[in-house]
């Protein structure tokens, strides 16, 4: 048994005349009558270890800079300044402060590597499932990220990722759900889709692309779509937590604030984001290793707004 839901990060969302998913949490979020709620399931919470799964060609300038995101999610001996990823992850747990749910703590624990395209190059569903499987069963996300030469189904026409669930095999006698997420790499199949402001968008003015802050226009794009994907996962990780609309199609903590990344912000304009003096990048936080993100905002259940780091 799994179960998913998906999420597009991009200016289209705003454009678009057709009543989607994501034009519906936009227009959402700025209602201050909009408020999220819980749906009685658990939040992910304790210690939960994230398993990399590399799917396809990752040069290892690409894979420090997922790694270098994952590991400031959490506050380290070495805490970049503010905004730092670790604030933006902090404001995603207000979730459990309200739901006197246990706190939660993320650890890269494994990495697991498939540069021959064992399944080829052309993915389902089903074979993103049977990936993230190669994780752990229990405690766990699994992060089954693809290559920009692998396509999955409905990828760059209406999602860049998406999150969801599934029973692992028994570990004592008693079998446990993991929580899992697909992202691909857009920079050859849809960059203004998915990885949007580093790319022209496919609709709307087309203003000149913002600078990448790591320099990679695909993998910049995957930390925003991973990022509001481990919202998601952490707030409404089996599809009965926090979220609003239909189960099949949920709003969720960072969905709800598609295209919103700064102060500022209207549809085609991200908001005034920081700039690298030295690189040219935007960025709105600080990672480990000297690395700079762009990370979506995040809908606020105290404000009931988009929470924005700058």
């Amino acid at each position: 048994m799994s179960s998913s839901s998906s999420i597009s990060l991009l200016l289209i969302l705003f454009f678009s005349l057709s009543f989607s998913l994501h034009f519906f949490s936009s227009s959402a979020a700025r209602n201050p009558s909009f408020l999220f709620h819980s749906h009685g399931g658990p939040l992910l919470s304790g210690n939960i270890s994230l398993t990399l799964i590399w799917y396809g060609n990752f040069n290892p300038s690409q894979k420090a800079i997922v790694i270098d995101f994952l590991s400031s999610l959490s506050s380290s001996k070495s805490i970049p300044p503010n905004p730092s990823v670790s604030t933006w992850w902090n404001s995603v747990l207000k979730y459990h402060t309200i739901s006197n749910s246990k706190p939660l703590s993320l650890s890269l624990a494994s990495q697991i590597l498939d540069p021959n395209y064992s399944l080829g190059k052309s993915l389902t569903n089903s074979h993103i499932l049977s990936l993230a499987s190669k994780g752990g069963h229990r405690n766990s996300i699994n992060l089954v990220l693809t290559a920009a030469d692998v396509t999955v189904d409905r990828f760059c026409f209406n999602r860049c990722g998406s999150h969801g669930y599934s029973h692992g095999a028994p570990i004592n006698g008693k079998s446990y759900k993991f929580a899992y997420i697909w992202v691909g790499n857009s920079q050859t199949q849809c960059p203004g889709y998915c990885a949007w402001p580093f790319h022209q968008p496919l609709y709307g003015p087309q203003t000149p692309p913002l600078v990448a802050p790591n320099n990679d226009v695909g993998m910049d794009g995957l930390v925003i779509n991973l990022a509001a994907l481990l919202a998601g996962t952490a707030t409404n990780p089996f599809g009965n937590g926090f979220y609003q609309g239909p189960k099949e199609a949920p709003v969720e903590a960072a969905s709800a604030c598609t295209g919103i990344f700064a102060k500022g912000y209207y549809p085609g304009f991200p908001g005034e984001l920081l700039v690298d003096s030295v690189t040219g990048g935007s960025y709105n936080a600080n990672g480990g290793n000297g690395r700079k993100y762009l990370l979506p905002a995040v809908f606020d259940p105290t404000t009931s707004a988009c929470s924005t780091l700058v």
